[in-house]
C-alpha cells in the first residue's frame, strides 16, 4: 500500500508499505481523506518542532477519514462499506491521567504521525489502516472531507471548554488558519456575542469572515489595528491564540480585560516571553489547550446534524501521488486553508 513517509526535512516520500490485518477489537480501513496539519508542516519543513525530531522515517498524519473494509473479531456497532471519522487519540485507559480522566495527557499516548516518543507512532496517510474500532465514529451523511475535519475541530472544542464560560462574551482569535477558524465556528456555536479575528494575511482574513467572525484586523496593514481595544484595561473576555507567534500573544493580553482568559492553542516551535506583568496585574488566567479526547464524538455528532459546517474550510483536494504538492500548496497561506489528501 503507498504510505506518505517524512525521512528529513524537504524528505517527503511515497513508500509502499505492507498492509496489516485486523485483531480483535480492531478494523481494517480503506482511507478516504486526509488533511495536512500544522504539525505535518513542521516535520516537512523542519524535521521537527521545538525539541521534537525526527529519529527514523515517519509516516505522516492523523486527520483522516476511512471507510471500513473488514471487521475483527469481536467489534459490534460497525460495518463494512461504513464512513468513519478515525480519532488519532489512543491513551492507554491506564496510567494515572487517564484514571483522572485526562486521557489527552497519557503517559502512554499513542498519537498517530508523532515523533515525541521513539520508537515514532507511525500515521495514518497510508492507503490502508487497522484502527481499533473504539477510534471509529461512523460518519454516515458527511462526505469524506467532513469526516477528515474532525481531529482539528475536537481540538477546538477542548480549547473551547478550556476557556470556560463562552455566552455572552467578547472573543479575540489571533492566527486564522484552520485552528482559528475552528475556533471561530466553536466559539460561536458556544455563544460569543463578538469576535475579532487577527492574522496578517487577506485571504486568511476573508475565511474568518466566511466562518463568522464580526471583525477583522491585518495587523501587517493596519500595526494599530488593536489599538481601540487597549482603552480602560482592554475589551475581550477571552484570548484564542492560534498563532504560535510571541508578538500575537503580546497584542492579544493587553486586548484583554482584567481577568480575561488566555487559551494557547498555537505551538511555535519554541518557547515564547510572557508579558507576565501585565498578567498579574490585570489577573489573567493562561490555560493551555493541548490535543482532545472526548470531543471528537462530540464533533463528528455536531456536523453530521448540521450545527457545524466545515465545508468552506477545504480548499484544496490532490490524489496521494501528488502528496508532495499538497504539502507545498498547505504552505501558502495566501490561498490555502485546509489541504487534503485524496486515497480513494
Amino acid at each position: 500500500m503507498k504510505s506518505i513517509v517524512i525521512h528529513a526535512a524537504k524528505d517527503l516520500r511515497i513508500e509502499d508499505r505492507p498492509v496489516e490485518e485486523p485483531g480483535p477489537g480492531q478494523v481494517l480501513l480503506r482511507l478516504a481523506a486526509g488533511g495536512i496539519c500544522g504539525s505535518d508542516l513542521h516535520y516537512y519543513n523542519h524535521g521537527g518542532f521545538g525539541t521534537v525530531r525526527l529519529k527514523e522515517p515517519m509516516i505522516l498524519g492523523h486527520e483522516v477519514s476511512g471507510v471500513i473494509e473488514s471487521l475483527g473479531p469481536g467489534v459490534n456497532g460497525l460495518q463494512t462499506g461504513q464512513l468513519v471519522a478515525v480519532s488519532p487519540s489512543r491513551p492507554c485507559y491506564s496510567c494515572r491521567y487517564c484514571r483522572e480522566g485526562m486521557h489527552n495527557q497519557c503517559l502512554n499516548m499513542r498519537f498517530y504521525g508523532s515523533a515525541m516518543p521513539f520508537p515514532h507512532i507511525q500515521g495514518a496517510f497510508r492507503e490502508m489502516l487497522v484502527a481499533d474500532a473504539i477510534q471509529c465514529i461512523p460518519a454516515d451523511g458527511l462526505t469524506a472531507g467532513e469526516a477528515a475535519m474532525a481531529e482539528p475541530l475536537a481540538v477546538c472544542l477542548h480549547a473551547t471548554r478550556r476557556a470556560g464560560e463562552m455566552l455572552g462574551k467578547r472573543v479575540l482569535v489571533t492566527g486564522c488558519g484552520p485552528i482559528g477558524l475552528l475556533s471561530i465556528i466553536s466559539a460561536r456555536r458556544a455563544g460569543a456575542a463578538e469576535i475579532v479575528a487577527v492574522d496578517i494575511t487577506g485571504f486568511t482574513l476573508s475565511m474568518a469572515m466566511r466562518a463568522g467572525a464580526d471583525k477583522t484586523i491585518n495587523t501587517r496593514s493596519e500595526p494599530e489595528g488593536l489599538a481601540p481595544y487597549l482603552a480602560d484595561k482592554g475589551t475581550f473576555d477571552i484570548l484564542y491564540e492560534c498563532s504560535g507567534a510571541a508578538a500575537a500573544l503580546a497584542q492579544g493580553i493587553a486586548a484583554l480585560r482584567p481577568r480575561g482568559t488566555i487559551v494557547q492553542l498555537g505551538l511555535g516551535g519554541a518557547e515564547m516571553a510572557l508579558p507576565m506583568s501585565t498578567v498579574t496585574a490585570k489577573e489573567l488566567s493562561i490555560n493551555g489547550s493541548f490535543r482532545f479526547h472526548p470531543e471528537f464524538a462530540v464533533g463528528v455528532e455536531l456536523m453530521r446534524k448540521g450545527l457545524i459546517d466545515v465545508k468552506p474550510l477545504i480548499t484544496h483536494s490532490v490524489p496521494v501521488d501528488e502528496a508532495l504538492s499538497g504539502f507545498e500548496l498547505a504552505n501558502d497561506r495566501s490561498q490555502a486553508m485546509k489541504v487534503q489528501i485524496v486515497f480513494a
